[in-house]
């Protein structure tokens, strides 16, 4: 049960570095002009993380094996 939680844990950490990455990348990539550019970028890098999540949350329930 508690690598369980672990697991869980380490996951919502790495969506959220996953979803920090993304919107410095994007930041750093596009330069925005305005306010209104940055918001948004910032809004889908946080959908970025939420998907992120969703996703490796299922790839984890359906394809990989336990170790014992």
């Amino acid at each position: 049960m508690e690598s369980q939680m672990d697991s869980r844990r380490n996951l919502i950490l790495a969506s959220f570095a996953f979803g920090l990455l993304w919107i410095a990348g994007m930041l750093w990539w596009n330069s925005p002009m305005s306010t209104l550019r940055a918001v948004m970028i910032i809004i889908l890098g946080a959908v970025a993380g939420l998907l992120w999540y969703c996703g490796m949350r299922l790839w984890m329930r359906y394809f990989v094996q336990p170790l014992w």
